[in-house]
């Protein structure tokens, strides 16, 4: 098999222009501005420039973004409470909780208090099993495959066949809030 060079900032550049203009079209419909909230839990710099990076993306598509940032010691209770609040927040569209986060934190719990229709990384439970299962459409699907799948399509190259694990991944309608 012979290399083939992707430029993938050409095919990313494409997909925020058309996010934007999507955007744009909601706007212009008089409907509610997509807003991602952020969560972010302690001090880990990889963390923190990840998180920021979101935000400015969010930024330049015409979208809402909300961080909060909590300290390292914050309480399981405290992050659930904020999970909780976010969930029931009509003006927030999707979550993103920052992980790893520390370790005294059960990350399953807090993950699995993300109502589903607000799951951006598609880590609760039941997008998870909605996703493995074939035939099943989780709502949102991880970004990082689902980017690499849509990367491959749209550079032509020809995966169907050729990595059996994706069907999911290749089937599915995603991020419907964000392109990561």
């Amino acid at each position: 098999m012979t290399a083939q060079l992707i430029d993938g900032k050409v095919i990313a550049q494409k997909v925020r222009d058309e996010v934007a203009e999507r955007v744009a079209k909601r706007a212009v419909a008089g409907k509610s501005q997509p807003t991602l909230a952020t969560v972010l839990v302690g001090d880990r710099p990889d963390s923190a420039a990840y998180v920021a990076s979101k935000g400015k993306a969010c930024q330049e598509l015409g979208m809402g973004s909300v961080s909060h940032h909590l300290p390292g010691e914050a309480t399981q209770e405290q992050i659930e409470a904020l999970v909780k609040q976010l969930n029931s927040d009509k003006n927030i569209s999707g979550i993103l909780v920052q992980l790893p986060m520390p370790s005294h934190i059960n990350e399953e719990t807090v993950l699995s208090l993300i109502g589903i229709e607000k799951d951006v990384d598609g880590f609760s439970p039941l997008n998870i099993g909605r996703l493995a299962q074939k035939g099943r459409e989780p709502l949102f699907v991880p970004c990082t495959p689902y980017g690499c799948i849509y990367l491959l399509e749209q550079a032509g190259v020809k995966i169907e066949g050729q990595m059996q694990w994706c069907w999911a991944v290749r089937t599915s309608s995603v991020c419907r809030l964000l392109c990561c």
